[in-house]
């Protein structure tokens, strides 16, 4: 496997359809630009119908933009058909020959491209090998788990040897224990062959997990662009904080102000926060507290709160709590039985200072 990787750039993708009523029109893509490096692992998020899949459909050449460009390398394929743009897409539903074996479907592209018949056979045996498959090949495609029919859909990609790899929602058919097998059996293989990969999916933890860069969409747009860890503790709207893990919105008094950084007044305590934000003394501003920077215990100077919900998860114990007539989350995590708080207790409230992410107003 040469592992060949390359670079790409969406220059103002634009993608309307007819309106289904069949008046107007809808904006499924709307002037997207991206810049994606070689080798990069880049996973477009966001909710269903907010263009994630028509932006990859765009990029495998599957849908034409309506404006825009796509360039490869520095070459404009944006009105290239898919058969000539050098991608691999993985499909949600494998897509495999039910008739053919293992074998004979990862074999199929090379065939279409009259490769000779030791140098598929050399090619196929290898990538089977490399994701666990060696043994299987003989086997029709009904004789496989969900993950062994994903696997093989991959070989299929990967045996072709693409400057792009492309995953459209590729693990939401498998279960939640063969998900986590399979996103790190393709970090790792992404990894060790360094290919330009693009991946879509809507579940936050597997873009997380995945990515070395995060675009979040939201209607069409780009939200925000950034790794897992800016996108999780430096969220830059609203939507951006609500859609990655689980955020708690509570509004502080702004009591001081300095260059970059704003003090506020959260639950009682005077908090010093980074931020480029503008806000005046005396006004309010929505901060963004993650459940597990809210911590518990009992202490009678901290500003006090109710339990109101309890659930034990193993590793984790989630509480919803009010204080200040305000609903908050709190996770805790390795919890032991003795400190965990039952429902209707009262325990103080405190949160990690450097943890206070203020959101822009108009988020």
């Amino acid at each position: 496997m040469r592992g060949q990787s390359t670079s790409m750039i969406l220059e103002e993708l634009t993608k309307k359809f007819q309106a289904r009523e069949g008046s107007g029109e809808v904006t499924a893509v709307d002037r997207v630009s991206l810049n994606i490096e070689k080798g990069e692992f880049v996973t477009l998020l966001g909710p269903s119908g907010c263009g994630k899949t028509t932006t990859l459909r765009l990029i495998a050449g599957f849908e034409l933009p309506t404006s825009g460009r796509l360039l490869l390398e520095g070459q404009d394929i944006t009105n290239q058909p898919p058969n000539k743009r050098d991608m691999a897409l993985v499909f949600q539903s494998y897509a495999l020959f039910p008739h053919m074996n293992v074998f004979d479907n990862v074999a199929y592209g090379l065939q279409l491209r009259k490769l000779a018949r030791d140098q598929i056979q050399q090619r196929v045996n290898a990538t089977l090998e490399m994701i666990g498959l060696g043994q299987l090949g003989k086997r029709r495609p009904n004789q496989l788990s969900g993950g062994q029919q994903q696997r093989v859909a991959l070989a299929r990609a990967l045996v072709m040897e693409p400057r792009i790899l492309l995953f459209d929602e590729p693990l939401s058919n498998l279960d939640a224990k063969m998900r986590v097998q399979m996103r790190s059996e393709i970090h790792r293989l992404q990894r060790r062959l360094n290919i330009t990969t693009i991946y879509v999916t809507h579940d936050q933890v597997e873009a997380m997990a995945l990515s070395d860069r995060i675009v979040v969409m939201n209607a069409g747009r780009i939200e925000q662009i950034g790794t897992p860890e800016d996108i999780y503790r430096c969220p830059q709207t609203h939507f951006v904080a609500d859609f990655i893990g689980r955020a708690n919105f509570v509004s502080a008094n702004v009591v001081g102000r300095e260059d970059s950084a704003l003090t506020v007044s959260i639950l009682g305590s005077a908090i010093r926060v980074q931020t480029s934000v503008p806000a005046s003394v005396g006004g309010s501003v929505t901060v963004l507290l993650r459940p597990e920077a809210i911590k518990l215990r009992k202490d009678a100077a901290l500003p006090q709160a109710i339990v109101e919900q309890t659930m034990y998860l193993g590793s984790e114990i989630e509480y919803v709590v009010q204080v200040n007539g305000q609903r908050l989350t709190v996770a805790e995590n390795d919890p032991r039985v003795s400190q965990i708080f039952a429902e209707g207790e009262t325990v103080g409230v405190g949160f990690i200072a450097e943890a206070v992410h203020v959101l822009p107003s108009s988020g």
